[in-house]
C-alpha cells in the first residue's frame, strides 16, 4: 500500500495541482462540485484494486494469481459492451481465447518450474485476486469513458486527489506498524521510490493508449508482463528457464495483433420509443384548433 500511496501522491503533484491551476468548466473545483462522488468510488476502486492484488501474494501462489487475475478481461468484455456500448466480433472472442491459452501455458511452465509457493490460505487469496481483477476492469472502463469523452488530465487529478486521500487513510489504518518496523536504508528507499515512480509512468501513459484503442486490447498486452518479470528473474533471482515461457510469449502477441487486426464498433445508445414528432404534432393541432375557434368566433359576429 506505502508503494501505491506514492505513486498516488506522484498524481497529485503532477496532475490535481495542473487541474487546479485551469479555470473554466475543466477546472478543480468546477469537477469537484459537479462529480466529486463519481471520482471518490473510481478512486476507491482503483486503490483496492491494487491493495487487493498485492495483498492475495500473501495468501495465494503465484500460479493463482497469475490465472485469476485473468478474470478480470471478460469483467472488462462485458462492462464495456453494456457502459461503453463496445460491440465486438467472433476474432475478438477468439482472440482472448487465444491470449488466455499463453496464459496457461506460462503458468504450466511454472508448475513445472515449481517456482509457486504453496501460500497460507489460498482460497483468501483467490477471492482477493478476483474481487481485485474486477475492481480493476471497473477502473478501466472508467478511465476508457472519461479520457475519451473529457480528458486524460481530468482522470489523472481527480485519480491522483482521491486516491492519495483514500490510500493515505488505509495506509494509516492497516499498515501503519509495518511502515514503522521497515529498516529503512538507502537501497530500501530506491526500490520504493523506483517501483512508484514506474507505476506513475504506467498510470500517466496508459490513457493515451487507451484513447487510440480501448481498455481490453490494454489489458491484453498487459498479460506478457508476467514474462518480462520472469526475464528479468532469470538474472537477478536464477528461475529457470523454460522454452514454455517463449511459446506462451509468442501464443498472447498472436491473440493480442490478433485483437489489434479488427477493431471494435461502438453501438448507439437505445433512443426513446416515442416518436420524435409526437410533441410537434400535439402543438400544431393546438394550434389548429386555436385557429378553427378564432374564426368561428369571427364569423358569429
Amino acid at each position: 500500500m506505502f508503494q501505491s500511496f506514492i505513486n498516488y501522491c506522484l498524481l497529485f503533484l503532477f496532475y490535481t495541482v495542473m487541474l487546479a491551476f485551469q479555470s473554466g468548466p475543466d477546472s478543480l473545483l468546477h469537477i469537484l462540485k459537479r462529480k466529486w462522488w463519481k471520482y471518490i468510488l473510481l478512486g476507491l476502486a482503483d486503490v483496492e484494486a491494487n491493495y487487493l492484488i498485492v495483498k492475495a501474494y500473501q495468501y495465494t501462489t503465484l500460479t493463482s494469481v497469475q490465472l485469476l487475475d485473468c478474470f478480470g478481461i471478460p469483467v472488462l468484455m462485458a462492462l464495456s459492451w453494456f457502459i461503453l456500448y463496445a460491440r465486438y466480433r467472433v476474432i475478438h472472442f477468439v482472440a482472448v481465447a487465444i491470449c488466455l491459452l499463453g496464459v496457461g501455458t506460462m503458468v504450466g511452465a511454472d508448475i513445472l518450474a515449481r517456482r509457486g509457493n504453496s501460500g497460507s490460505d489460498v482460497l483468501m487469496g483467490d477471492i482477493f485476486v478476483l474481487v481485485g481483477a474486477s475492481l480493476y476492469a471497473i477502473s478501466n472502463v472508467c478511465e476508457e469513458y472519461i479520457v475519451k469523452k473529457l480528458s486524460r488530465q481530468e482522470f489523472l487529478g481527480m485519480l491522483g486527489l482521491f486516491g492519495t486521500v483514500i490510500s493515505g487513510i488505509q495506509l494509516l489504518l492497516m499498515e501503519y506498524k509495518d511502515i514503522a518496523s521497515i529498516h529503512w536504508d538507502w537501497k530500501i528507499a530506491l526500490l520504493f521510490v523506483a517501483f512508484a515512480l514506474c507505476m506513475f509512468c504506467l498510470y500517466s501513459f496508459m490513457p493515451l493508449v487507451i484513447k487510440v484503442t480501448s481498455a481490453t486490447s490494454v489489458n491484453l498486452g498487459i498479460l506478457t508482463s508476467d514474462l518480462y518479470s520472469l526475464f528479468f528473474g532469470l538474472f537477478l533471482f536464477g528461475y529457470t528457464f523454460s522454452g514454455l515461457y517463449i511459446l506462451s510469449f509468442a501464443v498472447i502477441m498472436v491473440g493480442f495483433i490478433l485483437y489489434c487486426s479488427t477493431p471494435t464498433r461502438t453501438a448507439e445508445p437505445a433512443e426513446s420509443s416515442v416518436p420524435p414528432g409526437t410533441s410537434i404534432g400535439i402543438d400544431n393541432l393546438g394550434l389548429k384548433l386555436e385557429e378553427t375557434l378564432q374564426e368561428t368566433h369571427s364569423a358569429f359576429l
